[in-house]
């Protein structure tokens, strides 16, 4: 059907052009006759390029009136964020992302952290800074500062 479709449109055309533009008649003819000839067929391309030139004006007028208009409505709508969603991933589901489990070992980040041991012998209690400015002061508070800072 794609066919038939093709080749009547293929003669419809054909048959257009022959009633349009009728072969030309070039025996017979005198270098006057075929001057006249070639400026009537010259005069009948120039309307045509004009209207075709028309035609590319209306067109490219119309694409940017359409391109203003969707420029338009675009800005009327604006543009809708969607909101976000907080995802917790665990570490095996980041390391499971790549494709070869094999050479990746599961991770264990809390095992390779260092232990700290907290020191309570060396934390001193806080006491009231008044009474400790009244043993401090004079030769015997700076001896005995110095003393405990051996």
């Amino acid at each position: 059907m794609l066919v038939a479709e093709s080749e009547e449109l293929k003669h419809e055309k054909e048959r257009v052009v022959k009633e349009c533009f009728p072969p030309l008649k070039l025996s017979g003819l005198s270098a006057q006759e075929l001057q006249e000839l070639c400026k009537e067929l010259n005069s009948k391309i120039e309307v045509a390029d004009e209207s075709r030139y028309d035609m590319e004006v209306k067109v490219c007028k119309n694409e940017k009136e359409i391109q203003s208009l969707n420029h338009k409505i675009i800005e009327l709508k604006g543009v809708k964020r969607p909101s976000l969603k907080r995802v917790k991933k665990t570490t095996d589901d980041v390391l499971g992302a790549y494709s070869d489990t094999s050479k990746l070992m599961k991770a264990d980040f809390k095992a390779k952290l260092k232990t700290v041991k907290k020191d309570d012998e060396k934390r001193e209690e806080v006491t009231d800074w008044r009474k400790n400015v009244e043993a401090m002061s004079g030769m015997d508070g700076r001896k005995k500062m110095f003393n405990a800072g051996q």
